[in-house]
């Protein structure tokens, strides 16, 4: 017996249904029971919460979330191997589980949320999770249909959601999250964890959605985010000339002209982004 249900160990579930990871798909399969259970605890209590994970794989994850007491978990898997391997674990928790077979960057998952309190857990595939979390993030309507993001990524790309200005690892995806969120990591994972074994170690990264965010047109801070950071190294004067006039939209967002992108802190893009909006209008 598994630590969290009755269900077979998850080596014998991949076993059976020929789950090997495939690197086409950036799979790594986390195999630890508690360890799931620790990941689906992370946000907090999930009574009545409708719960969204992408790339479930064998479903350890998934039921951990059932296990913890999810309302409802919506599995979103590209991988046709696993289906029937999540389908046992619907038979388990009857009316709990709704499998979607298909990519999760051409998924609404609004729509399959629903009404009511929804979050986002997921051990994310490593080739698509960062754009995962940017529409996620950078969506037109907000507060957003998620109340809160529990995600695994690579530690490095975790320590760029969470950086500030001034770190290395700051840029383009910090403003972005900073911009609309509250973000942390809550926990490393070792390498060893996963089967197969990364090369790296993982981070879990909680977000939560700030109710009132600094107003900007998202599109403008994207196009400005990805001019600065694009060119890293040099000043802005320089960075941001793709957009046009990068001296004029300088000086009416009030930021020096021989400043760099690592400097700015998101309240400056956000300037940046609106002063371009109004230039281009």
């Amino acid at each position: 017996m598994s630590q969290i249900d009755d269900l077979p160990p998850l080596r014998d579930v991949i076993r059976r249904h020929e789950l090997a990871p495939k690197k086409s798909l950036g799979q790594n399969f986390l195999l630890d029971l508690n360890l799931t259970a620790r990941v689906a605890r992370t946000g907090g209590r999930l009574d009545g919460v409708t719960v969204v994970e992408v790339g479930p794989g064998p479903g350890g994850l998934t039921r951990a979330l059932l296990a913890e007491g999810a309302k409802r978990v919506v599995a979103i898997e590209k991988d046709s191997r696993a289906i029937a391997a999540l389908g046992e674990i619907a038979a388990r928790y009857p009316g709990r589980l709704d499998i979607v077979e298909g990519d999760a960057l051409e998924t609404d998952m609004a729509a399959l949320a629903g009404e009511g309190p929804a979050q986002v857990v997921a051990n994310l595939p490593y080739n698509v999770g960062t754009a995962l979390l940017t529409g996620w993030v950078a969506t037109e309507k907000w507060p957003p249909w998620w109340d809160g993001l529990t995600l695994m990524f690579q530690k490095e790309v975790a320590e760029r959601i969470v950086a500030r200005p001034g770190d290395s690892a700051y840029g383009r995806l910090s403003v972005l999250c900073g911009w609309r969120c509250e973000a942390r990591i809550a926990f490393d994972v070792g390498p060893q964890a996963f089967t197969p074994p990364p090369k790296v170690t993982s981070s879990v990264v909680r977000l939560e959605p700030r109710q009132n965010p600094l107003d900007c047109p998202v599109r403008d801070l994207e196009l400005v985010t990805q001019a600065a950071f694009g060119q890293r190294r040099k000043m802005l004067r320089q960075s941001l000339k793709s957009l046009g006039d990068a001296a004029s939209l300088l000086e009416a967002a009030g930021i020096e002209q021989t400043r760099r992108a690592e400097e700015i802190p998101v309240e400056g893009f956000v300037a940046l982004a609106r002063a371009r909006a109004a230039l281009s209008a």
